[in-house]
């Protein structure tokens, strides 16, 4: 007999039951076949914007071949860490060709994104250092300040009134204080302002860290990230990425000076101790990066259909948080009605996420959607026909209330 489970997330399973008995459960879809901007959901195709595959590399005919080429040579995995029998020269390869395109002397890649900032911020911030963060950091930050020994503080979000003080509490209390933030926040593509807070940095003598995982590849010159969005990519110590979203892969990425990269290099448990990124996932990374310095059109591209979808939503009378990148949030308000919302999308062909508490705050229930290069005008405009019959037929507000 099996014996029942009880534990402290067992209301949030309770709640997945009821929306899966009323049909509207939006998570663990099945997609049965994907073409990029396209995927099968029941035998059925749907639009994808829920998607973080920003550049639409995942189906890139050099992708997809040096992704083969490199199991052909390597294998499907390392089956063990750099440290010991996975580091590659495919490994190293892809680490020098990072850093020379973030404009940082060295990179150190990592299995995933998330292991990237447990292992490095864990890793950076000891018992008698500080990290100071904004509210609206990504949960991974938020698990790396439990594994840290060091102090952590809260700053009100992109707030750098609050920073300031924030670090003037703090600068003298402790070895080092290190301001770490998103470069873009996944879910409603706010933009650090991270020209203030390197400054902000400099005055106080802190360390500056940014988690550009919906960054690089996105923003600034070719997608060198948020830090070269605002030219501060010598005044960003470490910069993290993820190859989960712009590289068609899986991965991480932290960057900044050499020494401060072989520290965690030695130090970061998640490095040392997780089995290292399997051949194809460096190939792949590695030819998204030839792709994206060799096609001057992909941007272009990208950011076309990110105006007119912005400029789509305005006309139709959506709150969009006045978004500046591939992440464009629409807000519905309650929360059952995003789950309605999402399930209309996706009974009219349009694959997108809802986003509830406590990823927002109460009460700022939202859809969030992504856009790709590789997405036509054709998809786009379908997309905004659906979203206008569905503002009319939920009654989704123009503005927060």
């Amino acid at each position: 007999m099996t014996r029942p489970f009880v534990g402290v997330g067992t209301r949030t399973v309770e709640k997945a039951q009821m929306l899966k008995d009323n049909n509207l459960y939006p998570f663990f879809r099945s997609i049965e076949d994907s073409e990029g901007t396209i995927v099968q959901i029941d035998g059925k195709d749907q639009i994808m914007i829920g998607s973080n595959n920003y550049l639409g590399l995942t189906h890139h005919p050099h992708v997809k071949e040096q992704a083969i080429k490199a199991i052909e040579k390597y294998g499907t995995g390392c089956t063990g860490s750099r440290f010991l029998n996975g580091n590659l020269n495919i490994h190293e390869e892809l680490e020098e060709k990072l850093a020379k395109y973030l404009g940082h002397e060295k990179a150190l890649v990592f299995s995933t994104g998330m292991q990237t900032n447990l292992g490095a911020l864990s890793a950076i911030c000891g018992p008698r250092d500080c990290m100071l963060f904004d509210s609206e950091n990504h949960a991974s930050i938020i698990d790396a300040s439990r594994l840290a020994l060091g102090a952590t503080f809260k700053y009100k979000h992109n707030n750098m009134e609050d920073l300031e003080e924030q670090l003037a509490s703090n600068v003298n209390r402790f070895q080092k204080v290190i301001i770490v933030a998103d470069g873009v926040f996944s879910m409603t593509g706010d933009i650090a302002k991270l020209d203030e807070m390197c400054a902000l940095a400099e005055k106080y003598g802190a360390y500056v860290y940014v988690d550009d995982a919906h960054g690089i590849g996105v923003m600034g010159d070719r997608g060198r990230g948020t830090m070269d969005h605002f030219g501060v990519t010598d005044k960003v110590d470490f910069n993290m990425g993820t190859f989960s979203k712009s590289f068609a892969s899986i991965g991480g990425v932290v960057s900044g000076s050499d020494e401060a990269m072989e520290y965690v290099k030695y130090n970061a448990r998640s490095f040392m101790f997780s089995a290292s990124m399997a051949p194809a996932a460096v190939a792949t990374v590695s030819a998204c990066l030839d792709v994206i310095l060799s096609d001057d059109t992909i941007h272009t591209k990208l950011w076309k259909n990110v105006e007119f979808m912005r400029k789509g939503f305005k006309e139709i009378g959506f709150y969009t948080y006045d978004s500046h990148t591939p992440i464009i949030p629409v807000f519905i308000g309650d929360d059952l009605k995003s789950m309605q919302v999402t399930r209309f999308l996706a009974d009219n062909g349009i694959f997108a996420t809802p986003v509830i508490p406590p990823a927002v705050p109460k009460g700022e229930a939202l859809i969030r959607t992504s856009y790709m290069a590789t997405h036509n005008e054709e998809e786009l405009s379908k997309v905004l026909e659906v979203f206008a019959v569905a503002k009319k037929e939920f009654e989704i507000p123009s503005c927060m209330q």
